[in-house]
Parts: structure tokens; C-alpha cells; sequence
């Protein structure tokens, strides 16, 4: 997404009349034991979350804010401030904000350079584990929402995702920012289906007004020079300073409970056995396979074994992992010389190397977070001369989070090289993805120089 701050953007009263038809559960701060809120630059914790914290302070619910940069270049074109000036400027005003919204809420000042959040990103991560792993639970985490539109917005956003979905006892919630100015109610990007709206009464929307009048290097102009405009106009702030505040929640994966669920309505899972559809697909899988032999191979998601009993034929050692207890005890019964753990990824992986990774049905269980991390974790176990295969249903599924074309496409942007197949019907899409040392068949066999 590409936006320029000095457009008009999107005018406040669309977004007013688009708010009044959006149907939010709202966030609710009771047996909150304290929040955490991860801020890119000074003024994103008011705009984004200033009515949550002062809301937060009137609970007497600790508040502790993660400041990553000290926003020095918000005025790449200033002819009267540098960076360097802004930065301390801007450290102030982000203290007397917060005092404004929360007398007692701490914080931690990263000092990261504005513009580089994805370069240092560990040292986002190493500071909110250790914030969390202190902090009173259930902890409430408020981050950038990843679809903002500015880099380092979005990968504050995803690094959050990913230490909240490691930390027992977090929630996350995310904010908009610069999506109130460039995205259109009439098509909006924006996840309203998982949109949270929080009410702010009279003194928590004054005292939020107050905070961001405490950053007037942002919002009045550093000078009457061109470059030195104000980066938060009344335009801007007016998306911000309504009657409520609106955070989006996370896109989950589909929980351990719902396939435990699935298991004791229907103990056979998809008929795996039966189905001609599934024989027929498993028969393509296995020959879509670029070698006759693998050393060790790795069923993610591997239901009832089907799949996996076929692959001991193809492969040395096997493993399968599976959400549901059910389905491995089945699949323990159908391939016994294979080994089988009971694990959710991409947080509990199996330990080893492998040289074929099966990913085939489940892609589209995943949140796009946990399905990136996936893919990650298959890249850093993989051998050289290893391959990732992935096959997943087209057509419409209730209990899916996405779709197999989704998935297939994304799975396909974040590996390094281009697949070796891509098989598609319509009702199917197989993808194989080769490691750095793979070759075509052809080439693997001499037949082509």
C-alpha cells in the first residue's frame, strides 16, 4: 500500500456513516490483569489506543508501552529541523501523552531508527517476551494492525502476532491508523467482520484530545516553510478523536477443539478410504514427487494416516503430527512403522531434518500468521535436496479460514524458489516447492545436460 500523508485521504463523514452499520462485540477491560501497547513512533499510542489507556486508567489496569522509534523522520523535507533536533522533541511529547492518558503507565523507549522496525525487529520481540513474561495475566496486547499500510506499522504488527501467539495467557488486539486515510468505506480492506469497538464516555474522549494536543510537532506546522506541515491535520485527527475507538481482532487458526469435535461426530475424518476423489488426489500427490526415495519425510496435519501409511513406501522414516488425539490414535493403527506426535504448528514442531515435507488439506486451517511461520519452520528444517509439497481443496469449506488458491499463492510468495510442479483442476491445486539442490527429474536423471 502506497499513500501519501498530505492528500485530503478519505473523508471522516464516510467513514462515520460506514461505522453506524458495522456490528462490533465491544472490548470489555474487566479481568483484565494489564495491557501492553506497542507504539512504531510517538503519538501512534493515542491515536491508535489513547481512549483503551485512559480507559484502562480509570479500571486501575497497569499500562505499559513499548515505544519502538522516536519518530525523528517525519519530516524527511524539513528546512528547519533535522532528525536529530526532532528526535528528543518527540521522546518529550510522547512522555507528556501518556501522563496525560495514564498518570502511572510505564513505559520502554526502544530507541529503534524510525523507518528501520523491520531491521531491528528482535529487538521488538526480545523486549515484548520479556515484558509479557512479567506482566499480569490475562495481559492484553494492543499493536499496529499489519495492514496499515506503513512498513513499520506492519511489522510491528506481525511480530506481535507472533510473540502473542507464543505467550500463554495474551489476547491481541490491533489498531488502524493510516487505513482511515487511504482505505474506502464503500470496498473497504479492513477486517470489520473482526472488528472490536470500544465506547469512550465525555472525559476519556477529552483527555485523548489532550494527549495528542501534547504532540504539536505533529499536529501544527514546524514552520510556515514547505516540508514543515503538520503530519496530523484536523482532517487526520478527526478519524481518531470520535466517540469510540475501533482495534481489529486477530484471524485465528482453527482450534485443537473444533478437529477434536470433528473426530467424535465422524470417527473416519474425510473418508479417507472410501472416497474415489481422495484416492485419486493421494495418487497424484505421491506421483508428483520428484524422487522415488526420501530419507525422511514429514506429514504435517496427517489425520488419520491415510496419506502417511502410503508414504512409508516412498520414504525411510515418517513422521506425522496431528491436532486431534483421535485421529492419531487412528493413524498409529494404519501405518505402525511410522511415528506420530500430537502437535500444533507452526508453534510445536517435531524435532529432525527432513528431505519431503507433505502439507496437503490443512494450509487453509491457518491463520495467514501461523501458515508464514509454518512455512519458515519448513524452510529451516528442510535439507537442500528437500521438497515441500502442499494440496489443497478449491471449492468452499465453512470451517476454513481461508482458501486453497490462497494459500497455494501465499505459500508460493514466501518460498525462495519457483515450484518444480504446479498441478491444478478444479477442484485441487498441488503445488511441489524445491530446495536449493533440486533439480527436474529429467536433470536428476541425466537425460537432459
Amino acid at each position: 500500500m502506497s499513500f501519501d500523508h498530505r492528500d485530503a485521504g478519505t473523508d471522516p463523514a464516510a467513514w462515520t456513516a460506514f461505522l453506524e452499520t458495522v456490528s462490533a462485540p465491544a472490548v470489555d477491560l474487566r479481568g483484565v490483569g494489564s495491557v501492553v501497547v506497542v507504539a512504531p513512533h510517538p503519538d501512534d499510542e493515542t491515536l491508535g489506543a489513547g481512549g483503551l489507556i485512559a480507559t484502562a486508567a480509570d479500571a486501575q489496569v497497569p499500562v505499559h508501552v513499548l515505544l519502538l522509534t522516536r519518530g525523528e523522520r517525519s519530516h524527511p523535507g524539513s528546512p528547519t529541523v533535522t532528525p536529530e533536533q526532532l528526535a528528543p522533541r518527540r521522546s518529550e511529547e510522547f512522555r507528556h501523552a501518556l501522563r496525560v492518558l495514564h498518570p502511572t503507565a510505564s513505559a520502554t523507549e526502544l530507541d529503534v531508527p524510525d523507518g528501520a522496525v523491520r531491521e531491528h525487529a528482535d529487538v521488538l520481540r526480545t523486549a515484548l517476551g520479556h515484558r509479557l513474561a512479567g506482566a499480569a495475566r490475562p495481559t492484553l496486547v494492543v499493536a499496529p494492525w499489519r495492514g496499515d499500510g506503513h512498513r513499520d506499522h506492519r511489522v510491528a504488527g506481525e511480530v506481535t502476532e507472533q510473540v502473542v501467539a507464543a505467550t500463554p495467557g495474551t489476547e491481541l488486539l490491533a489498531y488502524p491508523i493510516w487505513a482511515w486515510h487511504w482505505d474506502d468505506p464503500s470496498v473497504p480492506t479492513a477486517p470489520w467482520d473482526r472488528a472490536r469497538r470500544l465506547p469512550l464516555g465525555p472525559d476519556v474522549r477529552d483527555r485523548k484530545a489532550r494527549a495528542l494536543a501534547a504532540y504539536p510537532s505533529q499536529t501544527m506546522p514546524l514552520s510556515d516553510a514547505p516540508g514543515d506541515e503538520p503530519i496530523v491535520d484536523g482532517r487526520h485527527a478527526a478519524h481518531h478523536l470520535r466517540a469510540e475507538e475501533w482495534l481489529f481482532a486477530p484471524l485465528r487458526s482453527r482450534s485443537r477443539a473444533s478437529f477434536d469435535a470433528h473426530y467424535a461426530r465422524k470417527p473416519e475424518g474425510w473418508d479417507f478410504d472410501g472416497s474415489w476423489y481422495e484416492q485419486r488426489k493421494r495418487a497424484v500427490t505421491l506421483a508428483a514427487l520428484p524422487r522415488a526415495r526420501y530419507r525422511s519425510a514429514l506429514e504435517l496435519g496427517c489425520a488419520t494416516g491415510v496419506l502417511t501409511a502410503a508414504l512409508t513406501e516412498r520414504a525411510d522414516t515418517v513422521t506425522g503430527t496431528d491436532l486431534a488425539e483421535a485421529a492419531i490414535e487412528q493413524a498409529r493403527r494404519r501405518a505402525p512403522s511410522a511415528r506420530f506426535e500430537r502437535a500444533a504448528f507452526p508453534g510445536e514442531w517435531p524435532a529432525g531434518r527432513w528431505d519431503l515435507v507433505v502439507l496437503s488439506e490443512v494450509g487453509y486451517y491457518l491463520s495467514p500468521d501461523d501458515l508464514d511461520r509454518t512455512v519458515d519452520r519448513v524452510l529451516d528444517s528442510l535439507d537442500d535436496d528437500g521438497v515441500l509439497v502442499t494440496c489443497h481443496w478449491r471449492h468452499p469449506d465453512d470451517e476454513a479460514v481461508t482458501d486453497g488458491d490462497t494459500v497455494d499463492a501465499r505459500v508460493a510468495a514466501r518460498w525462495p524458489r519457483p515450484a518444480l510442479v504446479r498441478h491444478l483442476e478444479e477442484d485441487f491445486v498441488l503445488s511441489v516447492l524445491p530446495g536449493p539442490a533440486v533439480t527436474s527429474v529429467a536433470r536428476a536423471q541425466g537425460l537432459v545436460r
